[in-house]
């Protein structure tokens, strides 16, 4: 009966949704595949029904498994508070696992989070670092407590809030014709290229939103995964950059390309992101909420 369900087989569940496959979810728990395979076969017997559907050796996650994903990742959480509830700073127990696009991960989440440090004595965090599309598929994975991302995200499972803004900038290289003047407009972009990051990436969507559909003929010289590889192309004369301003500080500084102010502003907002069915343990809300008050 489901009454027997064990914290052992709810992480051996938890573990294959994120691992894909026995072998992987067994060496993440340092268990024998063997004792993977049983403690999930007892776990679907114990509730009848499957949860994944076998696909050549892989095990995807089917409606089953989704409906019990998140209670059995509450509960692993709140099992986790129990085993802290006695020790000096039981609230902000457990491990924080933290999801953040690019430019949030490099230049606001260390200080962010030393700052956390400092106020709250918890120092069990971990950080993933992407593009935003891949975190918030984490999210939804439940593979992450919560993601600080450089755009809105859409899906309906998740909740979306604003807690700080950024401002954007264009980059040239330093021989660029548009570098001599103090303004420039749309209008002069007509017909340039541009070195752009990867689809997901909150960068790439600022520029089609926002500065895309602004632009006549302009073109796509190279798409890449890693803003230092677009100054770096900026920088050799291969196209234009539209990359946040804290990215592009020391570059500008060093003089390795040059800012083009466009007359019009620039800015996006940063976005604090959670799974609605996420359990909110002390220590999320108490990072929400230092999060929000930053």
């Amino acid at each position: 009966m489901a009454s027997h369900i064990s914290l052992k087989q709810l992480s051996v569940f938890v573990s294959i949704t994120q691992h894909i496959t026995l072998t992987a979810a067994a060496e993440a728990l340092f268990l024998s595949k063997a004792a993977v395979s049983m403690a999930l076969a007892e776990l679907e017997k114990q509730l009848g029904h499957p949860l994944f559907d076998r696909v050549n050796h892989r095990l995807i996650l089917n409606q089953e498994g989704q409906k019990l994903l998140p209670l059995a990742d509450e509960l692993l959480n709140r099992a986790s508070s129990i085993d802290a509830l006695f020790t000096d700073n039981a609230q902000v127990a457990g491990t924080l696992k933290i999801g953040a696009s690019d430019t949030i991960g490099n230049h606001i989440l260390p200080t962010l989070l030393s700052d956390f440090r400092e106020q709250e004595k918890h120092y069990s965090q971990q950080i993933f670092i992407s593009n935003s599309a891949l975190i918030c598929q984490k999210l939804i994975d439940f593979e992450l407590d919560i993601a600080l991302i450089e755009g809105q995200a859409h899906h309906g499972d998740l909740i979306s809030s604003v807690f700080s803004q950024d401002e954007m900038c264009i980059i040239a290289p330093l021989s660029h014709p548009l570098g001599t003047k103090k303004q420039i407009n749309f209008s002069d972009l007509t017909n340039s290229q541009w070195v752009l990051r990867e689809p997901g990436s909150g960068s790439r969507n600022f520029f089609l939103q926002s500065l895309a559909y602004n632009i006549e003929n302009w073109t796509q010289s190279f798409e890449l995964n890693t803003t230092e590889s677009i100054i770096n192309c900026v920088s050799a004369g291969l196209g234009l950059g539209c990359l946040s301003s804290l990215a592009a500080q020391y570059a500008l500084k060093n003089d390795r390309v040059k800012r083009l102010p466009l007359s019009s502003p620039m800015h996006r907002q940063f976005w604090l992101v959670i799974h609605k069915n996420k359990y909110q343990s002390p220590l999320l809300k108490k990072f929400m909420a230092f999060c929000q008050q930053r």
